[in-house]
């Protein structure tokens, strides 16, 4: 049996009024999920620790099977892995998101999700301005960059950009959780504030304010940490794989693991990626030699972080249209069987507009196996699931049947 993993990031939420209480999942018309749901098993999973962060990073760890607590070093490592930058055990790497500041309050932790060309061109302004051989900005894709300090401190608390949107940047500044972070927490701080002034006048954001775009004025650092150890994937369950993502996150996450990395002409990370591109490769791919894939769509999350309702079921619906139903069709006719589980990482409820620890709703497809008697996938149905609620590294054994 082969095996594949469909990730909507972000894809769980709340009850909405607008709604009528429902959430994007129980509005969204998803027949290819619900076919998959009634065909298989469903459950909940508690994919973050309630002591660690509910970002991405921690949640698809656990979706995967490995144990945040032990391996989970920050966003920052994970995206350098997926860009190609090597890291000394001793460099600190972080996530480092454009954002847009409006009379001193963050107002998105996207600069309105600027273009990757638009944003190379500030990242390489920063680097001139402020880099040196200690402090290394490094390009990535549209706000999502990386940021490499040598010998820094990781007991600093960053607070992450789409946690506080509205809220005053000088209150949620980087602080330290102890002495040895101070030094460490004053360097980040002074460079956000020179990035604001450097930012504002540059003609890529005065052109961007000129057409009614928000400007990408200022840096945001978070998520630090140090290269991790961890064990490939093939060493845990002896599967060879491959990761689909247009997330550089993801990506990094598939380096550590071992995965192979299958890159997708057109696949943005936003609502109007190449989802029919990432169905073919992973079909491809699980034709060919690949035992296992993971495909993570990111559109479901971002959408949930613009609150924009709409989107989200938007996001879903194509998610189940153009992804799930071309797997279903296409693995039908493979001759050997093909395990499907789907499930989000983490809740980004529209109406907080931030991750949370909420289970989220998974189901597993074992071709043969029984099914239980949950027919529609959403965030109440499945709470009646044969799994229950599961969490660590439950959902991946019970899709490998480990």
């Amino acid at each position: 049996m082969k095996y594949i993993i469909v990730l909507g990031d972000g894809m769980s939420d709340r009850p909405i009024e607008s709604l009528g209480g429902k959430t994007p999942l129980m509005a969204a018309d998803i027949p290819s999920i619900d076919f998959l749901c009634s065909e298989g098993k469903s459950g909940k999973f508690a994919t973050v620790p309630p002591d660690m962060p509910p970002g991405s990073a921690v949640a698809n760890l656990a979706v995967l099977g490995y144990d945040p607590a032990e391996v989970f070093q920050g966003r920052g490592v994970l995206e350098a892995a997926s860009m190609g930058v090597a890291l000394d055990s001793s460099d600190l790497a972080m996530r480092c998101n454009l954002i847009c500041v409006e009379n001193g309050k963050i107002k998105n932790h996207s600069a309105g999700h600027i273009s990757t060309e638009e944003s190379h061109e500030l990242i390489k302004s920063l680097q001139e301005e402020l880099g040196s051989d200690t402090l290394t900005f490094h390009p990535g894709i549209s706000y999502r960059h990386l940021f490499v300090m040598k010998k820094g401190k990781d007991s600093v608390y960053c607070t992450p950009p789409h946690d506080v949107p509205g809220s005053a940047c000088a209150e949620v500044m980087i602080n330290a959780t102890d002495p040895d972070g101070a030094e460490t927490a004053s360097v980040l701080n002074q460079l956000i504030l020179r990035s604001q002034e450097i930012l504002k006048d540059h003609p890529v954001n005065l052109k961007r304010i000129a057409e009614g775009k928000d400007p990408a004025n200022s840096v945001w650092f978070w998520s630090p940490g140090f290269k991790p150890q961890m064990k490939t994937f093939a060493e845990l369950f002896g599967l060879k794989g491959a990761v689909i993502s247009a997330v550089d996150l993801v990506k990094g996450l598939g380096v550590y693991a071992g995965l192979d990395i299958i890159e997708v002409e057109g696949a943005t990370g936003l609502y109007d990626t190449n989802y029919e591109g990432k169905a073919k490769a992973a079909v491809d791919a699980l034709k060919g030699d690949y035992d296992f894939v993971y495909l993570h769509v990111e559109a479901t999350d971002e959408a949930g972080h613009e609150g924009d309702v709409d989107l989200k079921i938007k996001t879903i619906e194509f998610l189940d249209n153009r992804i799930v139903k071309y797997l279903i069709e296409e693995t039908a006719r493979m001759k050997e069987d093909v395990a499907i589980g789907i499930t989000p990482d983490h809740g980004t409820p529209c109406d907080i507009r931030t991750h949370v620890h909420d289970p989220v709703p998974f189901l597993i497809y074992r071709p043969g196996d029984k099914a239980d008697n949950v027919t529609s996938y959403d965030e109440v149905s499945t709470e009646s699931g044969s799994y229950g609620v599961i969490k660590g590294d439950a959902f991946i054994r019970a899709l490998l049947n480990r």
